[in-house]
């Protein structure tokens, strides 16, 4: 083909690809949600541990990060921290949910639960806002439960 011929050829036009738009939202899957919360527990862990919260801070939205500074972290998470719990046991097992995860606004959802986890139990209330291409920490309560031992029947 000389240059002149391949001048007159149309160019190959590109095949369109169907992506969602950037503000598209996709509803987390279970292994998804679960992945989430797991991510929260070993980040909260890290940070009793440390004694440091600006990671926690840091990797939340941004509302989390205006409202929240880690000297306030340290305060809201120092009565969990000073019972000792290991967060990391969470890591190992499930999460059981209360009910299915609830949008409370456009781009904001809530999930209830507990890592049903022996002797201490560890109940969650955690809020996760889209924000730049993902879900990230909104809000979280995490919260010490006794199990309770079923009753064996009359």
């Amino acid at each position: 083909m000389t240059p002149v011929q391949a001048q007159q050829q149309p160019a190959a036009q590109p095949v369109p690809t169907v992506q969602p738009p950037p503000s598209a939202r996709p509803v987390p899957s279970q292994l998804e949600l679960s992945k989430l919360l797991w991510s929260t527990i070993a980040a909260v862990d890290h940070a009793n541990q440390s004694g440091n919260y600006s990671v926690l801070r840091d990797i939340s939205a941004q509302t989390f990060q205006i409202n929240f500074n880690p000297a306030r972290l340290t305060e809201i998470f120092a009565g969990l921290r000073n019972l000792n719990i290991d967060l990391s046991n969470a890591l190992l097992v499930p999460p059981t949910y209360y009910e299915a995860p609830t949008m409370i606004s456009n781009d904001v959802f809530r999930v209830r639960g507990v890592f049903q986890l022996r002797p201490i139990s560890i109940g969650f209330d955690v809020y996760y806002q889209w924000e730049q291409g993902r879900w990230k920490l909104f809000g979280v309560d995490l919260q010490p439960q006794q199990m309770i031992e079923a009753q064996p029947a009359p």
